[in-house]
């Protein structure tokens, strides 16, 4: 009887030890500075899923419940403050100057970090906007550590993005007679020179794609540490650039997104050679669509982890 219980006990003791919950937070050293990262889950097994947040400079971390309570129940989900960000940020400054190379370079080590820390050789990546534009360069240099790549709302040829929706948002001041929208619109250039152009920019984009209008403070505190980064980011024409991709991608677009407009990323979805891709198209949403709708966002990701396992 005792030799029976313990192999019942033996055979149990594997499901167990791979059953619990992940919940924690940490300030992981990255590449010289304390970088800090949140992980969640249901499962210590289950797949991890990375998310990249956009900005650059906008941490998703205080509201990342919104779109991952489904996601927790399939992946480790993992948001990392990106440095300058959240409370990376309050942690320590960065020693050297912001530049596209160095967040690609922090995403490299901190998707090699998660892959030790869970031993899994490949994970699933998320970015959005310009996270979106920093997962596509990971997935340039770094095919062989992801799983797959949601490229949500991403910075594909941003500069024509901004020339594509300056134009839509003139057209209709001008079929409106918006003498308002017309002086602020006339003021802007592209790239942007100063918050003040990235204002009144912003200010009519939020109005097109019927979102909340950021405040003129808002955006000249940002301007100051993230204009130069976003403007170097946003040079890069991944049609060109990317033409091809060594890992699966798929695409999740809102189809009133002029802030990184659909067409650009209906384009790169068309051209870009890789092994596997789709489109999901978000009708109902603009540039997030993981907030508008969260349970199709989520929904998407789980079903791709289901057919790929």
């Amino acid at each position: 009887m005792i030799t029976r219980c313990l192999l019942i006990l033996i055979i149990l003791l594997p499901q167990i030890a791979t059953g619990f919950k992940i919940d924690g937070s940490e300030a992981v050293e990255i590449r010289g500075i304390k970088q800090w990262i949140k992980f969640q889950g249901e499962h210590d097994q289950a797949p991890v899923l990375l998310f990249l947040h956009g900005g650059p400079g906008n941490s998703a971390m205080s509201y990342a419940d919104r779109f991952t309570q489904e996601l927790q129940k399939h992946f480790i989900v993992v948001h990392w403050d990106q440095r300058e960000s959240g409370k990376t940020a309050s942690l320590n400054k960065s020693p050297e100057p912001l530049t596209v190379s160095i967040f690609i370079d922090d995403a490299i080590e901190v998707i090699t970090y998660l892959s030790s820390k869970f031993s899994q050789e490949k994970i699933y990546l998320v970015g959005h906007s310009w996270g979106g534009s920093l997962g596509l360069r990971v997935a340039t240099e770094r095919p062989d550590l992801l799983k797959g790549y949601f490229a949500m709302s991403p910075m594909i040829n941003q500069l024509e993005s901004e020339r594509l929706s300056l134009k839509a948002m003139q057209d209709k001041a001008m079929k409106e007679n918006n003498t308002e929208a017309i002086a602020e619109l006339s003021r802007v250039e592209v790239p942007f020179k100063n918050g003040e152009q990235l204002f009144y920019h912003r200010k009519w984009l939020s109005k097109l794609m019927g979102s909340s209008t950021p405040t003129r403070t808002k955006v000249d505190q940002w301007a100051t540490t993230w204009l130069s980064i976003f403007n170097e980011a946003s040079k890069t024409n991944f049609i060109k650039f990317a033409p091809e991709l060594n890992c699966p991608i798929y695409f999740l677009i809102g189809s009133n997104d002029y802030q990184t407009h659909f067409s650009l990323a209906e384009s790169y979805y068309k051209q870009v050679d890789c092994q596997e891709k789709k489109l999901y198209w978000f009708i109902n949403s603009a540039h997030n669509p993981h907030l508008t709708e969260p349970a199709k966002f989520q929904k998407i990701i789980i079903d791709i982890k289901n057919q790929t396992n």
